[in-house]
């Protein structure tokens, strides 16, 4: 009898702390270049986190509970960003994970929220490994990734210069070498002819040892996938040395955007490159989002804001649908989702966790980016891949 009235008293006393608990923040922790190189990129994932926490907070929360955000600065190196994850789940105890911009990072980070048993998604990240050959059943990408930004620029690039000689330029890490393989293949595919490659060091500051072999392979189509300020130097330096006189550049969606169009000026004008977002897009969710984002920040969002916007509903909608932030509810919540962004309805493929959306082809002309193309999201997509789960 002493024994039941213990144990009653402890499920009494006990129920108020899990009660508070459950009432208690969604804490969600963000790991993303806050300083270096990739800190435009950074500064728009926050301000994107920001907005629509700012907007969920005041509209009641996730399920009633208050959503929290937690930043720590991965300075977009692998190493960094392992430590700050495993601080976040460790120390802060966050109950999810965002923000990776260094798609080594990302990789890295899903591996730690593998042994965390905690969830990550990431809005930003491009390699094609992360919803394939490596894959994590932890791991989700609420962004196109580079097979899907290549479908539609190497559809653009096959209508207005069919049969091109294109030269590659990449980021000698994990995400450059990705993108130059996904368009590369999808190029190919469609008549183009590769007639070199070469991968510059990240904060790379003189690009001019590489023009020579450019030039010296007369190509139409440049294509590169540089990144924040890497690409300012690059498109100044190939305008300063007429590497891309006469030459069509292309190339992925992170490598011209609002964070640094300005600063690279007239040289911007004319590139074409594959994304998932553009300020541009005629919908009322994007009108919407866009009004709200340059009242808050005096700047336009470009897709990294746009989708580190939209991956915060993502969460509200799988936590919402699991009636709790126990990682293996979410995580089949999230299997199949569809959520709504400033792009439209995203599906999250349950097989590899990769997002579906439409693709667009845009062009910048004087600080704009105007669309010139769209594939759809089915077509854009390509095959499940993915094998480890």
């Amino acid at each position: 009898m002493k024994m039941y009235r213990l144990t009653a008293l402890a499920v009494l006393c006990s129920a108020p702390i899990l009660a508070a608990a459950q009432a208690g923040p969604v804490r969600i922790g963000v790991v993303t270049p806050l300083s270096g190189t990739y800190a435009g990129i950074g500064q728009q994932v926050r301000w994107g986190l920001d907005l629509a926490a700012a907007e969920i907070n005041a509209a009641g929360g996730i399920d009633g509970r208050k959503l929290e955000l937690l930043y720590e600065d991965e300075e977009a190196n692998p190493a960094v960003a392992t430590q700050k994850a495993e601080k976040l789940f460790q120390v802060n105890k966050v109950d999810f994970l965002t923000g990776t911009v260094n798609s080594g990072s990302t990789l890295a980070v899903g591996q730690v929220a593998e042994r965390n048993n905690k969830l990550i998604a990431t809005t930003v990240s491009f390699s094609d490994a992360i919803t394939t050959d490596k894959c994590s059943p932890n791991v989700f990408r609420v962004n196109a990734r580079a097979g899907m930004q290549s479908a539609a620029l190497a559809e653009w690039l096959a209508k207005e210069k069919p049969q091109a000689n294109v030269f590659y330029l990449g980021p000698d890490y994990e995400m450059g070498r990705s993108t130059v393989a996904a368009f590369k293949s999808a190029a190919e595919a469609k008549g183009s002819k590769t007639v070199g490659e070469v991968y510059a060091p990240l904060d790379n500051k003189d690009y001019s040892p590489f023009f020579g072999q450019i030039r010296s392979t007369k190509p139409a189509v440049i294509y590169t996938s540089m990144a924040g300020n890497d690409t300012v130097r690059l498109f100044n330096q190939m305008a300063e040395f007429g590497v891309s006189r006469n030459v069509q550049v292309v190339g992925a969606s992170g490598t011209i955007t609002s964070q640094n169009v300005t600063a690279i000026g007239k040289a911007a004008d004319g590139f074409v490159t594959g994304v998932g977002y553009s300020p541009n897009i005629d919908s009322a969710e994007n009108k919407k989002f866009l009004a709200s984002f340059t009242a808050a920040y005096k700047a336009q969002p470009d897709l990294y804001g746009a989708d580190s916007y939209g991956v915060l509903f993502f969460y509200k909608a799988a936590v919402e649908k699991a009636r709790s932030t126990d990682t293996a509810k979410v995580r089949e919540a999230m299997r199949g989702l569809q959520w709504s962004t400033p792009q439209g309805m995203k599906t999250m493929r349950a097989g590899d966790h990769q997002a579906m959306q439409d693709m667009y082809a845009v062009r910048v002309k004087g600080g704009d980016f105007e669309i010139v193309g769209k594939v759809a999201g089915a077509q854009a997509i390509g095959a499940d891949t993915c094998t480890r789960f």
